[in-house]
């Protein structure tokens, strides 16, 4: 009986986090959101001159290689019959349509985000131009390729809320903040995990060797940044430039972040993510 009792509360269904989607959504905004958030960069195969959010690169990972999905507004093989609710519900929830979300997908940080944020980034994805490309099939071995597992571990280790402003600390502090755990997820690339995938919150950003993708993700704490010789101004600039205070060039993969994402982000959160990342013990 108390075996069947933990099965079943292990793979019970979480109500989920629960948002205000009658906001209207802002599609020129949620344009810059597909860029801060690792959209365009995840889910357009950039190396191979693939289209727009039509699907990405191969990432591979200690659990097999996982191919970003197609996520244009093309109704085959797209998500362009997904409805804003449940958009939010894999952002929010980690719940596609009838099934878990693996863990590649960044929604134990996503569910962070902020309703506006959530509509406005809905809002641009649908009015991206339709593409009927369909990325290969995930290589994922056993027992990892069963969704279903995913109901316990989210049980175990995941709870979906939203970002709280801490009101001890600036404007620019908690937008980092938000920007580096949430929008970003920074977090989630530049710490350590533990064996069953989840980030390991009490060393988090003291760094990754897999870096969630393969590449080795350097440690990014406040003592990590200053022993690199890195200033609040000096990360400003290797986020926008890829080059470090020492002349040097970032590596390949933070090579691409900063190509397709943090490049082009504004100067405000290129501060704010500094900011908040050199104040971080």
């Amino acid at each position: 009986m108390i075996a069947v009792a933990a099965a079943a509360w292990l793979l019970k269904p979480d109500n989920g986090l629960a948002r205000d989607l009658s906001l209207i959504g802002d599609a020129p905004r949620g344009g810059y959101l597909i860029t801060v958030s690792g959209c365009d960069a995840c889910h357009t195969d950039h190396a191979a001159q693939g289209g727009f959010l039509a699907g990405g690169a191969g990432l591979s990972t200690p659990f097999g290689t996982f191919y970003p999905p197609n996520i244009t507004p093309d109704r085959q093989s797209g998500i362009g019959t997904w409805s804003l609710h449940q958009f939010s519900d894999a952002l929010s929830n980690g719940d596609a349509p009838h099934e878990n979300l693996y863990l590649i997908f960044p929604y134990t940080e996503f569910t962070l985000m902020n309703d506006q944020d959530v509509v406005d980034l809905y809002a641009a994805v649908m009015a991206a131009p339709a593409d009927p490309h369909q990325p290969p099939s995930n290589q994922v071995a056993f027992p990892f390729n069963i969704r279903l597992l995913l109901s316990p571990w989210k049980n175990l280790f995941f709870s979906p809320h939203r970002y709280q402003a801490d009101p001890a600390q600036s404007a620019a502090w908690n937008r980092g903040a938000y920007l580096v755990n949430a929008l970003a997820h920074c977090v989630a690339c530049h710490s350590p995990l533990n064996a069953l995938g989840a980030v390991s919150q009490a060393r988090a950003f003291t760094g990754n060797p897999f870096g969630g993708t393969g590449g080795k993700a350097l440690a990014i704490t406040s003592l990590a940044l200053l022993a690199d010789g890195y200033t609040v101004t000096s990360l400003t600039a290797l986020l926008k430039t890829g080059i470090t205070p020492s002349a040097g060039t970032v590596g390949d993969q933070m090579a691409e972040v900063v190509q397709h994402e943090t490049s082009h982000w504004t100067e405000d959160d290129l501060a704010a993510v500094s900011t908040y990342l050199m104040a971080n013990p």
